[in-house]
């Protein structure tokens, strides 16, 4: 019996490369012929967080408030600078950052946390990052009960038909989350610093995104220092908490157009990170 080589026919002959375009496609196919295959590590990442913990699932649920309770305290409490309905204008920023976070994190150790499996048995490799992406949709889920506890009970003058369409936002992130988890999987392979790396870029994602504090203080800012609003522009995340916090905050419609300029720009970043996965993809055994 003879072991069947890890990489693909196209990839074992040096005078066969596959066109940019035949990758991505081919990546997405054998993501999408897979789909079996990652709903089974969705429940089994699902059940291995819930019973690592004493209240399982219910973290889920608390985290995002305790995270609430801890910079309301520090900002409003404190610092005196919070605005009106300040814990339910944080809330918004906190709950989809936890998403995108728990998905990098995630994500990037996805491949080489398989390692043994990876070695045992050929699959398309890029089921374990899409995998990690979809558990932090269940994770997001699960974070909009206390959101829209937090409405009902104290903010429910707020609370308009503009939420329904969360889901549009949360599309949009999914498609931005699925480029960072499946580009850093391939790349954290080879370079093991970059798991840790991004923990402390992330954490400075944060702060210097509008999660905080509101626009009043970026137009402050970009009227004295040009480059500061520039940057905000620039950075996605302005856009997505401005849409998260205009359908639940302000019960208004978000900036479309915004949004629809970080979707073209995550749907490319997400062809540019398959592009690098399926190109280094081969390598995976031999480095891991």
């Amino acid at each position: 019996m003879t072991a069947r080589p890890d990489a693909p026919a196209s990839f074992r002959s040096s005078s066969v490369r596959p066109a940019a375009p035949q990758l991505i496609r081919q990546g997405i196919a054998e993501t999408l012929s897979r789909r079996r295959l990652i709903a089974y590590l969705v429940r089994a990442d699902l059940k291995k967080k819930g019973t690592d913990t004493l209240l399982g699932n219910v973290w889920w649920v608390v985290d995002p408030l305790l995270q609430m309770l801890v910079y309301y305290v520090l900002v409003g409490v404190i610092l005196q600078r919070g605005g009106e309905a300040y814990p339910l204008f944080i809330f918004c920023a906190i709950l989809p950052w936890k998403w995108f976070q728990a998905t990098v994190s995630d994500g990037t150790s996805a491949v080489v946390s398989q390692e043994r499996l990876i070695k045992q048995i050929q699959f398309p490799k890029m089921v374990l990052p899409v995998a990690a992406v979809v558990a932090g949709i269940v994770n997001f889920a699960f974070g909009l009960i206390p959101l829209f506890a937090l409405m009902l009970l104290f903010y429910a003058d707020r609370l308009t038909a503009w939420v329904v369409l969360i889901p549009v936002v949360a599309a949009v992130q999914l498609v931005f989350s699925l480029a960072f988890a499946i580009g850093l999987a391939a790349i954290n392979v080879f370079y093991r610093d970059i798991g840790n790396l991004s923990r402390h870029l992330m954490r400075f994602w944060f702060y210097l995104s509008p999660a905080l504090y509101g626009p009043e203080l970026i137009t402050e800012l970009a009227q004295r220092y040009p480059i500061v609003g520039t940057a905000f522009n620039l950075n996605p995340w302005t856009h997505l908490f401005g849409a998260y916090r205009a359908l639940i905050y302000e019960g208004t419609a978000p900036d479309w157009g915004a949004l629809g300029v970080v979707l073209a720009v995550s749907v490319v970043l997400l062809a540019l990170a398959i592009l690098l996965f399926k190109r280094v993809e081969p390598a995976f055994a031999k480095v891991l």
